[in-house]
């Protein structure tokens, strides 16, 4: 029988990605808030990353019989003291979207010369079960805030973080070439070595 994992997000770029990984592993049913009767709201009040990685992840361990997964991630900007880091998702106030958000870092960000434009995605995935933590899995990536976006492809602030390495924005970067490099990429790698290792000890 397949063990049943709970990706705790309701944000669908986040929810493609960590399939997208996930899904290689065998013997894994991967599960989605989607696709289970609401559960009881989990308020993001962690002063990290981890924090709030933690949080989710315990408290809908909860309520849900297998393993659950919690990603919590956001963008850093030197020159705002680190901003919007765990705010990114609310950065700007209630009722922005995605491209609403954009503008407002490019506002705070207007007198910023390119030097000190740099930054870094952030995220830290934790694993759960039954109301306890299993572990937790972090990644980063460094790279520099555009003056305006570039590409389509991604979502949040994909398109204003430039990754030097490859010549491109986030949100110029295919699928697999995200994947890659990604802090979301990174911190999946690790936990996906981690349930591989899990399924099948002798591969370890």
């Amino acid at each position: 029988m397949a063990a049943k994992l709970l990706v705790a997000t309701t944000n669908s770029g986040k929810l493609r990605e960590v399939a997208a990984y996930l899904e290689r592993i065998p013997g894994l049913e991967l599960i989605s808030l989607r696709d289970l009767p609401p559960l009881p709201e989990v308020h993001e009040d962690g002063a990290t990353f981890e924090a709030n990685a933690v949080k989710k992840a315990v408290e809908h361990s909860r309520a849900f019989n297998g393993l659950v997964v919690a990603d919590d991630s956001g963008i850093c900007v030197d020159a705002l003291g680190g901003a919007p880091g765990v705010a990114s998702a609310r950065y700007g106030g209630p009722g922005l979207d995605d491209v609403g958000r954009n503008g407002h870092l490019l506002d705070n960000l207007k007198d910023v010369d390119d030097p000190r434009r740099m930054g870094r995605f952030e995220c830290v995935l934790a694993l759960a079960t039954a109301g306890r933590l299993i572990a937790t899995f972090a990644g980063r990536v460094e790279g520099r805030i555009l003056r305006q976006p570039q590409g389509a492809n991604g979502f949040g602030y994909d398109p204003l973080f430039y990754y030097e390495p490859l010549g491109k924005s986030f949100g110029e970067l295919t699928r697999e070439e995200k994947a890659a490099v990604s802090h979301r990429g990174r911190a999946l790698a690790k936990l996906s070595a981690y349930l591989a290792a899990q399924a099948d000890p002798e591969a370890g």
